[in-house]
């Protein structure tokens, strides 16, 4: 019964297309009727058959269809008899003029014009003008104006002309009156918020553009804490949903449904190589599956593995390979098995950047690990987009790859979608030690030179700090850093301790990564000081009073073996800085020395013990001025007033030539756990303070501990931190402060 039914679906089948090519003909002639501004010419172009081809049914609907997608015609009919196709059209209006009211912002118009679909001088289409209308729309809330309305006018002349105009009523801008985190979070709402980009509006943030609800920004959060839930281990993470709430009005809850799932671990890491691979050039791979195995996923580590893999593969004999990684979980563990293959033997042959209409091209081409010629390397494409995504330039960044089998070649496509790269910001802070405001404006892609641009200045009661800065991250393509900056530094203790200081200067350097995780800076400092005391100073700061000119050279050595910089958890930084006198008065040299270890005692754990090191001290014997005396830094001695321990001339405490501590901090998630703006820690310091060189006879030096417990605070005005310390052991003289807090918020 079956075979029948086979045999009647075969002939019908058949009987099909013979029928179809049946009724074929030879084409003899094209006749066109109805086109007015379009030539015949033109049309037979857009249709794929010619004289002599041909025609059937199947022609006759791909004509029509071919004809419908140039968006000319209204209307489109064929006909095909006596050998002769008839073309039947109704061709569409043409645009002759798009115009806008409603907008006053020049920004806001060159936006919408950029992102529309339709042009002047082309076609019109309702289909297209329905979309145009929700392309629109979607630009508007990207901006913010969730309440805007868009009202589109078609003015239709006789000559088939229409002129466009859209009537847009912006209203208010959108504001994010709360961001909720809701789900199984696992960790703070307090925390969170501190990884995405939105922020709460208040009356006081007239500055920042982070408060007003943005898609984009939406977008960016939800990747930003996907990611930092899956480097501290939480692999099958889901945010299920981030949408705005209308509360009233123009204000908008920002809510993130979170599904953290459980913890995940490294469990066995594996590498599979060809069999004509030596095994012995892939060791540091498995040195690295080693100490990972048993720690928390990281896509972190996964990238570090990879890079790995990359650098090997810079060895000629592995230039065709790829690497691929297969994931198997079970239970609470990952395992992973990266698969090494070589791959066929391609070469770049082009690399076309498209869209970048502000940025230079060479500043994309310098993010390319590959260039034209070289050999084609899945990997380093890979990492060469993520390079260009990290300038943080673009809004959207996306790469195609097209084969030429012939020529054993591949072109790679990459497009872009530029982004506003400058930002205006402004702080204020309070607390026992006193009151500051700061003021700044960024700009990051200068010209589109990739050029960073920093203008930024610090007022507090005694202190006045001014900056501007310039860098150039790639300079003359060297894979350097190049950075210029100029300041002005003045710390004004008149009326307290009888002196003030004023430094103004400049400061030229570069700063590069000389090996894997590890970066040197070189820097010259330049630096006209003047000294102003008087009749309450000590004789010793009197004496200094007057006019110097010092240049230092600066070097820099830091090795950052942290998981992420920001939120970190485990791993640790090594930092030193040495300043050398070039031209100095009193020849000071400064060393700096900073250990920082994090690691985590338990579940949501987050510990760190670091070491501080500091010394200044004259390489011909004389006597530092007061502005390069050494003091303990406030964060590194609780339970002190800060600069108020240590040696003192008279009742000045003066600072010393070296200092040191050690500190302890771990936070205490089982405390407030249910409170989600609330963090308790507890810590513990020690430090010392000594040497006065131009009088031995002082002293003033000793351990100072403290033992204490902090408390940090997302209040509705901003970050707060409280902490309560007691003195372990101190030293006579010192001024001890049991209480401290401050108060930080951004406009």
């Amino acid at each position: 019964m079956k075979s029948i039914l086979v045999l009647f679906k075969s002939f019908f089948l058949i009987l099909f297309f013979l029928s179809s090519y049946a009724f074929s003909s030879v084409l003899n002639k094209i006749e066109i009727i109805g086109n007015d501004r379009i030539s015949d010419e033109t049309i037979k172009l857009f249709i794929s058959v010619d004289i002599n081809d041909e025609i059937n049914d199947f022609k006759l609907n791909e004509i029509l269809k071919e004809l419908y997608e140039t968006d000319y015609f209204k209307d489109v009919s064929v006909q095909f008899e006596n050998q002769i196709l008839t073309i039947m059209i109704q061709e569409n209006p043409i645009i002759e003029n798009i115009s806008y009211n409603g907008i006053k912002s020049n920004r806001i118009l060159e936006i919408i014009k950029k992102g529309t679909l339709i042009k002047q001088r082309s076609s019109y289409n309702e289909i297209n003008m329905k979309k145009e209308k929700i392309k629109i729309e979607n630009i508007l809330n990207d901006l913010g104006y969730y309440n805007s309305s868009l009202d589109i006018l078609i003015d239709q002349s006789k000559d088939n002309l229409v002129s466009i105009t859209y009537n847009i009523d912006l209203g208010k801008k959108s504001k994010i009156k709360k961001i909720t985190f809701i789900g199984d979070k696992v960790f703070k709402d307090k925390k969170l918020r501190r990884i995405i980009t939105s922020s709460e509006y208040k009356f006081w943030k007239f500055i920042s553009g982070r408060k007003f609800l943005n898609q984009n920004s939406v977008f960016l959060d939800k990747r930003l804490l996907k990611n930092f839930y899956k480097n501290n281990g939480y692999y099958n993470v889901e945010i299920n949903s981030s949408f705005a709430k209308l509360i009233d009005d123009n204000n908008f809850e920002l809510i993130f449904n979170i599904n953290a799932g459980p913890k995940v671990f490294f469990g066995d890491l594996k590498l599979k190589l060809p069999s004509d691979f030596d095994d012995n050039n892939f060791n540091s791979i498995n040195k690295l599956f080693e100490k990972t195995k048993g720690k928390p996923y990281s896509i972190n580590i996964i990238d570090t593995i990879l890079d790995e893999i990359d650098l090997i593969t810079t060895l000629e004999q592995y230039k065709f390979i790829k690497a691929t990684v297969e994931e198997e979980i079970s239970e609470n563990l990952i395992n992973l098995e990266f698969a090494v293959e070589e791959s066929e033997k391609f070469y770049v042959d082009r690399i076309n950047i498209l869209g970048n209409n502000v940025t230079a091209e060479n500043v994309i081409r310098n993010q390319l690990l590959l260039d034209e010629g070289d050999p084609f390397s899945e990997i380093l494409v890979n990492k060469s987009i993520n390079n260009i995504k990290s300038l943080n330039f673009f809004k959207k960044v996306e790469s195609e790859i097209q084969d030429n089998k012939e020529t054993k070649t591949k072109s790679i496509d990459i497009f872009v979608e530029e982004k506003a790269t400058g930002e205006i910001y402004a702080s204020a802070g309070a607390g026992t030690s006193g009151t500051q405001f700061g003021f700044g404006i960024k700009e990051n892609n200068f010209l589109g030179n990739g050029i960073g641009l920093d203008t930024n200045f610090l007022i507090s009661s005694d202190k006045f700090k001014g900056k501007f800065s310039a860098t150039n991250p790639n300079y003359n393509n060297s894979d350097k850093s190049f950075f210029i900056s100029a300041e002005a530094i003045e710390i004004d203790n008149y009326q307290t301790f009888g002196y003030k200081t004023n430094k103004t200067g400049f400061s030229i350097g570069t700063d590069f990564e000389y090996l894997n995780d590890f970066y040197f800076g070189l820097n010259t400092s330049n630096f006209y000081e003047q000294i102003e005391t008087n009749s309450t100073a000590s004789a010793q700061q009197q004496s200094q009073e007057g006019n110097y000119w010092d240049s230092f050279i600066n070097l820099n050595l830091n090795y950052d073996k942290r998981n992420q910089k920001f939120q970190t958890s485990s791993g640790f930084k090594s930092f030193y800085s040495l300043n050398m006198p070039v031209v100095s008065d009193t020849n000071t040299m400064k060393n700096y020395y900073n250990y920082s270890k994090y690691f985590g005692f338990f579940e949501n754990n987050f510990s760190s013990i670091s070491l501080y090191l500091q010394s200044a001290h004259s390489l011909n014997n004389k006597d530092i001025k007061l502005s390069e005396r050494i003091t303990i830094p406030s964060n590194r001695l609780r339970g002190f007033e800060s600069g108020r321990v240590g040696p003192k001339d008279g009742e000045d405490f003066i600072g010393g030539n070296y200092s040191y501590s050690v500190n302890f901090a771990s936070n205490i998630p089982q405390l407030f756990e249910n409170s989600q703006n609330l963090d308790v820690l507890i810590f513990a310091d020690a430090a010392d303070i000594w040497g006065v060189d131009y009088n031995s006879s002082i002293k003033g030096n000793g351990i100072r501990s403290s033992i204490g417990v902090g408390l940090d605070w997302m209040s509705p005005v901003g970050p707060m931190n409280f902490s309560l310390a007691y003195p372990i052991s101190k030293e006579p003289g010192d001024k001890t402060e049991s209480f401290r807090f401050n108060l930080g918020t951004t406009f």
